[in-house]
């Protein structure tokens, strides 16, 4: 027993990458994170994608820093060296900045490679970098994005969307939908079960071990007393006030807008909103470019940077690879919380 806790401390995590939309800036923040020699002190990548993708840009880049290892299959993996595990069609060349049929379906390659992996338990954690949520939709996949499509991948459980900086932490009950949608999908119970992804993931995930969650409300004012909505005092509040009856640290409903401009933000562990751009508007605007991605409440561990494709810059070397390396450093994090806990656990 001494001798697998030994190993299961001493083992750097391996973590897969897939490599998104070809077109866009995905494959040279990768190649710009990798080119770091110091990532691979603290974990072993594997990429899922094709050398003549990673060749392009390098080329592009005029970058020699970055060196890989080809495999066929990720049984062959080098330990602390940058791993590529070929699964796109042989040749494939990017026409960067332009979406593509084909920028899509190599995205979905690359991301069911590694999915498939994760789910083997041959990777630690999977970090993933930006898709077009237009072109990746085929018969395989039909979801507004990464955290649904993984969500299914792992048994349908409901996962929560929560969006990290340092000590900034801001979930969303509802995600892609439209906003005409959100009201009709906010019920106590999907209220509740975020609450309690969002506390788990806090103490498992990320060691805190008393959270002091913030949840925001729907409606401007959160609802000015019934005058601009009903449902943060008959919906959000009574859930609240039950779970503080539960000694759980919840607060709220808070209007958002001054939640943020007087920052109350800095008070609490995690902050629940209620949509998706109520959370992420503030947070990118706070964070933007630093921030990450987690998909709490999965048996698997996902992260990515906290932006999108940006094609009008892929290909130019503008594309600033901070918010992908710190996705790298947050799964790295959050395998060894969570090796801890299993140790702990013994």
């Amino acid at each position: 027993m001494a001798d697998q806790r030994i190993k299961t401390e001493q083992q750097l995590p391996v973590i897969g990458i897939s490599m998104g939309d070809i077109n866009g800036i995905g494959p040279e923040i990768i190649i710009e994170t990798l080119s770091d020699n110091r990532i691979t002190k603290i974990c072993t990548p594997v990429i899922y994608g094709s050398a003549s993708v990673l060749n392009h840009y390098r080329k592009l880049l005029k970058t020699g820093k970055f060196n890989y290892v080809p495999l066929s299959s990720i049984d062959d993996l080098h330990r602390r060296k940058i791993n590529l595990v070929s699964c796109l069609k042989d040749g494939i060349i990017p026409t960067q900045g332009t979406p593509s049929k084909e920028g899509g379906e190599a995205a979905f390659l690359s991301l069911k490679e590694a999915t498939n992996d994760l789910k083997a338990g041959k990777l630690d954690g999977l970090v993933t970098a930006p898709i077009d949520k237009g072109a990746i939709q085929g018969e395989e996949f039909d979801f507004p994005g990464h955290t649904e499509f993984l969500s299914s991948q792992t048994g349908g459980r409901e996962s929560l969307m929560l969006l990290c900086n340092d000590n900034l932490r801001v979930g969303v009950v509802t995600g892609h939908i439209p906003v005409s949608e959100i009201s009709k999908q906010l019920t106590a119970e999907k209220i509740e079960k975020k609450i309690a992804l969002m506390e788990t993931a806090l103490i498992e995930d990320f060691g805190i071990s008393k959270p002091k969650i913030a949840v925001l409300g729907l409606n401007p004012h959160a609802g000015d007393n019934g005058l601009l909505g009903k449902e943060d005092d008959e919906l959000i509040r009574p859930i609240v006030l039950k779970l503080k009856k539960d000694n759980k640290l919840v607060f709220g409903p808070y209007p958002a807008d001054g939640f943020f401009g007087n920052a109350s933000y800095t008070k609490f562990d995690g902050i629940l909103a209620m949509y998706h751009d109520q959370g992420l508007v503030p947070f990118k605007t706070l964070s933007f470019g630093k921030g990450v991605n987690f998909t709490a409440g999965l048996p698997i561990i996902r992260t990515s940077p906290d932006h999108g494709t940006a094609y009008d810059i892929a290909g130019k070397g503008k594309a600033s690879p901070d918010s992908f390396r710190q996705a790298i450093f947050m799964a790295c994090d959050i395998v060894k919380q969570r090796r801890n806990l299993v140790i702990a656990n013994q």
